[in-house]
């Protein structure tokens, strides 16, 4: 006898039982599950928030950073933005303020040393240190602020530095018999300079640290070593 042939009639109870099997429930087992955000609490926020506008402001200025750029960058809302500073004037004021006290502090910090020559080496290291370890804040800084800061503009910055040089050089003065009521002077000047020079090897980085402090500390010492009491003009101008 032969056997019996399989008819189409038990072919749509099979399809369905293939089909049940890959129906959608089990079909999205196989998908990868996204993964459950951490909710930031409010002080992580703000702190994301700061990061992410130091790095645009530096990077872009004031003006080229917008407030949607900041929330796309963070993964939030405009009024998020808002929430925390009020504002892009807000955040980057935040992001100045701060920036002036970590470089304050690094220079003021540094003048440990007792003699001046080794305190002029100190505040160019310092100086020099804050530019490498902290890039984009000293790019934020050297720009010229569109907004009033509570801690001033980086001229008023480099002018209270050049203000603890100035104890330094009237000392200094005092001693070697110059008239220690130009010590602001020169400290704006020896000051300023060190200012300037970092903002060059602020992009070249050439050459490395250290020669660049020895040859500021070298120009500013031996220049000050060779100190006229009444220096003469020798142009023919006078005034």
């Amino acid at each position: 006898m032969m056997d019996p042939v399989a008819t189409d009639s038990s072919t749509p109870s099979t399809t369905r039982s293939a089909r049940a099997s890959q129906s959608p429930a089990s079909s999205n087992t196989d998908k990868p599950r996204r993964a459950r955000r951490t909710r930031m609490t409010g002080a992580e926020r703000r702190e994301q928030l700061l990061d992410i506008g130091r790095t645009l402001f530096a990077d872009k200025g004031f003006e080229g950073t917008s407030v949607e750029e900041i929330a796309a960058k963070a993964g939030v809302s405009k009024p998020v933005v808002y929430e925390h500073f009020g504002g892009k004037e807000g955040l980057y004021a935040v992001v100045v303020d701060r920036e002036m006290r970590q470089l304050l502090g690094m220079v003021t910090g540094s003048l440990t040393a007792g003699h001046p020559r080794e305190l002029c080496e100190q505040a160019a290291f310092a100086l020099l240190d804050y530019i490498e370890e902290y890039t984009d804040g000293f790019r934020i800084l050297v720009r010229d602020s569109p907004i009033p800061q509570s801690t001033g503009t980086f001229a008023s910055l480099i002018s209270d530095i050049a203000t603890q040089v100035e104890d330094i050089l009237g000392q200094e003065f005092k001693t070697r018999g110059f008239d220690p009521k130009l010590a602001p002077l020169y400290a704006q000047a020896l000051v300023g300079s060190v200012a300037l020079t970092g903002q060059w090897w602020l992009d070249v980085r050439k050459p490395k640290k250290a020669e660049v402090a020895a040859h500021l500390v070298n120009l500013a010492w031996h220049g000050l070593d060779g100190l006229e009491p009444k220096p003469r003009l020798i142009g023919h101008r006078k005034n």
